[in-house]
């Protein structure tokens, strides 16, 4: 992923595998749609397993993930947005994200407004986008 073509809140072009099928080819042209059968996926960050995937979007512009992480941060939830994730796994039911676990570990908390607050989405696309750079 260039730092030109980056965004956060789209899902990636063909990031769908499967060891059985060829589900990128399936799923190339229509990104969204299936990303509520997410649920319960397995999020695996660079280095380690980070939680299950407790919500999903697929709204255009505005997709993310809401990860539950369980004790690995005390219980919080996080929200990741959609263009962290770097490929979805249908056969090992696994979200792979392209960030580390202390990255995801110190990303904006959220505060009582709630997932669509325009405010937190902006400091967590800001967060997020000094890694790869300018966003699109």
């Amino acid at each position: 992923m260039t730092a030109q073509n980056w965004d956060p809140w789209n899902y990636r072009e063909n990031i769908y595998s499967g060891r059985d099928r060829d589900v990128t080819s399936e799923l190339a042209e229509d990104t969204t749609g299936r990303q509520h059968d997410l649920v319960g996926f397995r999020v695996e960050a660079t280095d380690g397993s980070i939680g299950k995937v407790d919500g999903a979007t697929d709204e255009v512009g505005s997709s993310y993930v809401v990860v539950d992480t369980g004790p690995w941060i005390f219980g919080r939830k996080v929200m990741l947005p959609a263009g962290t994730i770097e490929r979805v796994d249908w056969d090992d039911k696994a979200i792979h994200v392209d960030r580390s676990k202390d990255e995801i570990k110190d990303s904006p908390e959220l505060g009582e407004t709630g997932w669509d607050d325009p405010d937190y989405r902006d400091r967590l696309g800001g967060y997020y986008g000094d890694y790869y750079g300018p966003r699109v």
